[in-house]
């Protein structure tokens, strides 16, 4: 049974559950909203590492060797820790979304082009 397709989908719905909590996070961070933010935050970052290092394993693809693999980390802990920081720096939040919107855009450019 080929498991590959379970972990590629896993990973983008983590990645559009991650996503959407973390633009609502921008747009309405009241303090009533942040412990179940937070928990769905985590919760799909983590399903998001899980399956994205799952990947790795099946493809027999070393994550030392592949600098697109480093780069699509340092995008997942950035866009991991927003959620966060929209919170906690509510007065940036308009400059958190464009960082997350780029995080982002580098991370789905990794996937398709893997320049290095």
């Amino acid at each position: 049974m080929e498991r590959l397709p379970y972990y590629q989908l896993l990973h983008v719905l983590s990645l559009i559950v991650l996503t959407a909590q973390t633009y609502m996070a921008f747009a309405n961070p009241l303090p009533e909203n942040r412990k179940r933010t937070m928990m769905i935050t985590g919760i799909a970052a983590l399903l998001m590492f899980i399956s994205g290092f799952g990947m790795l394993t099946l493809n027999k693809i070393p994550f030392s060797s592949t600098g697109w693999v480093w780069v699509k980390t340092f995008c997942w802990l950035g866009v991991a820790a927003m959620a966060g920081l929209a919170y906690r720096k509510a007065h940036l939040r308009a400059t958190l979304s464009v960082v997350t919107m780029v995080l982002l855009t580098v991370a789905i450019f990794m996937v398709y082009f893997r320049p290095f």
